[in-house]
């Protein structure tokens, strides 16, 4: 009986115990899996999960037919895990091809790193060891960055558990070096510094995004556990109106001109009339984005869009179609031209041409011939300062082109209320006025397009990663002055282009082309003109129907200081011109047009 009564208390003791450790691990699991769920696995995650930055690529610039003027290369960094690298200098086993193992310390995995990466394996290890010293749980260090893939390969090839890769921010590489260098512009370490890549980084910069991937205690990462959290996003691409082959050529014309005629600068144009797409727009200097450093810093940006000067005679044309345009003269009106003009000027104060002549009777063909000053500021009289300046403005003149290219300029206008006499005629001229090349080239597209303005564009559109466009061009037209007025100008510019001084330079057998020359004074810094001088010819082919305007301008040649100096270039460039887009020959006869009476 008694013995009974033992073995039952013992049974309920034991069922007590049991059930006291039952309620406990039912207490545990609770605190385990409901009260400190979120705080353990988190602590867990953190010890086995990693979360590393994916990069959107940033997007390619290229020219009209695809051709990529600015790319990006993709670069990696090489990580480690501090904490594990050096948890009692870990090794690790390598297994070789013939079955032996070799233990690895993480000096000698360090050593191996630098040799592929070209980097120093004591700095290296001193990393791992400053980040652990700072924090015994330091996860995270650079061992090596913006490495090519080929170097990533290598060292992922040693198969060192603690050392991870991520994708970097993509190196940006110009495959056509110089060509487009200043409209493209360039990207410095973090960011873009100039040019396209400055002013069109919405479009072409990526989104990034972020994975996360578990790893082993012993550091090695799981296959099968990545998880990305956030989809990065390729920049998108950025098309131009820009004819690589034809920007080269353009440039390697003005290069060799400059040279030849010691210019300091130059500027050279391509303008499709019909839609005002810039075909090539070069400077010289040029800028390689490759090497930016070589050039100058004053010749790393876009002087066609940015520096302003005053043009002298291209300016012109655009003055005697206003006077078209308004009915004040006619093609065939015959001009009085004197020695000299100081009509209303200050005493001893007075405007002349570029060669002494006595009075002469020249037609207003005769006027842009003979590129008189005189003439011009005459043929001016007919219309009001207020009427010719808003004209200029129409033109394009003092205010910034449709591009809005990096750091552009409107230029310099007068305002026609309280203008003294002697900038009123001189700005009808090329003098006191400063206007930009890109303005130039929007002057003589609408000269050549019948008298209508297109928005002069260099950038067709932004296509994203979607698939999406944005950033079409505005090809809004604007009616500056009459068909007849512009065709009038143009064949009294034919006389440049066939009578001449310039003329056997200029003129292309089989091809009506109208001209202008233009030589400017340039002022010093005390506000009066000194020697220097710019240069340029400016002129559409073909007359009897208009595809492509061209401008050349050198700044202060030494050698030439005449448009004589520019002629060259101005042909070379039309020619190619010609031979690139296979522009048909004239079917019209050039008429004549008298040029005195």
């Amino acid at each position: 009986m008694s013995h009974s009564r033992s073995t039952r208390r013992r049974l309920a003791v034991s069922l007590l115990i049991v059930a006291t450790l039952a309620v406990g691990c039912v207490v545990r699991l609770v605190d385990l899996q409901v009260v400190r769920a979120d705080a353990l696995t988190e602590a867990a995650d953190k010890q086995q999960r990693l979360s590393v930055t994916t990069y959107g690529t940033r997007g390619d610039i290229v020219d009209a037919d695809g051709t990529v003027l600015a790319g990006s290369v993709q670069r990696w960094n090489i990580t480690a895990s501090p904490k594990i690298a050096l948890d009692k200098d870990q090794t690790f086993d390598r297994k070789a091809k013939d079955g032996t193992t070799t233990k690895v310390t993480a000096q000698e995995a360090v050593a191996e790193v630098a040799d592929i990466t070209g980097g120093s394996a004591d700095t290296m290890y001193a990393t791992l060891t400053k980040a652990v010293a700072a924090n015994p749980n330091s996860d995270f260090a650079y061992l090596a960055k913006a490495v090519p893939l080929a170097t990533l390969k290598k060292v992922q090839k040693l198969g060192i558990p603690w050392v991870y890769s991520e994708q970097d921010t993509s190196a940006r590489n110009y495959p056509n070096g110089a060509i487009a260098g200043n409209l493209v512009g360039y990207v410095g370490t973090d960011q873009p510094l100039a040019g396209l890549e400055l002013t069109q980084n919405s479009c072409l910069a990526g989104t990034n995004g972020e994975q996360s991937f578990e790893r082993s205690p012993q550091g090695v990462r799981i296959p099968g556990s990545t998880v990305q959290t956030k989809a990065a996003v390729d920049g998108g691409t950025l098309k131009l109106t820009i004819d690589s082959d034809l920007q080269w050529y353009v440039q390697q014309v003005l290069a060799e001109q400059a040279a030849v005629y010691g210019a300091q600068w130059a500027t050279a144009s391509v303008v499709r009339v019909k839609d005002g797409h810039i075909m090539a727009a070069a400077d010289w200097p040029s800028v390689d984005p490759n090497d930016v450093t070589a050039t100058p810093a004053s010749s790393r940006g876009s002087r066609f869009f940015s520096v302003p000067y005053e043009p002298g005679s291209i300016m012109k044309p655009a003055t005697v179609a206003s006077l078209l345009d308004a009915g004040v003269i006619t093609k065939d009106q015959k001009v009085d031209v004197p020695s000299r003009y100081d009509k209303g000027f200050p005493k001893g104060a007075f405007i002349k041409d570029v060669f002494p002549h006595p009075e002469m009777h020249w037609t207003v063909a005769g006027v842009i011939e003979n590129s008189s000053n005189i003439g011009i500021s005459v043929l001016s009289e007919n219309l009001s300062v207020v009427k010719r300046t808003a004209y200029l403005k129409k033109f394009g003149f003092g205010t910034k082109t449709a591009v809005g290219f990096q750091a552009e300029s409107s230029g310099i206008m007068h305002n026609p209320i309280g203008i003294d006499p002697i900038s009123d005629k001189a700005q009808q001229f090329g003098q006191a006025i400063s206007v930009t090349a890109a303005q130039l080239a929007g002057m003589y597209q609408t000269l050549g397009n019948g008298g209508v303005q297109m928005p002069l564009t260099l950038v067709e559109g932004c296509t994203h990663a979607d698939g999406t466009v944005t950033g079409a061009p505005d090809t809004t037209p604007k009616r500056v002055v009459s068909a007849a007025a512009a065709h009038d100008t143009l064949e009294m510019m034919e006389t440049v282009a066939t009578t001449s001084n310039i003329s056997p330079i200029v003129s292309i057998p089989g091809y009506r082309i109208a001209a202008k020359t233009g030589t400017a004074q340039v002022a010093t810094s005390s506000g009066t003109y000194g020697s220097d001088r710019v240069v340029s010819v400016a002129g559409i082919t073909t007359v009897d129907n208009p595809e492509y305007a061209v401008v050349v301008t050198l700044g202060n040649p030494d050698k030439i200081k005449t448009s004589m100096a520019a002629a060259p270039a101005f042909a070379a460039i039309m020619k190619q011109v010609i031979k690139t887009y296979r522009v048909p020959p004239s079917t019209t006869p050039v008429p004549n047009i008298p040029l005195t009476w």
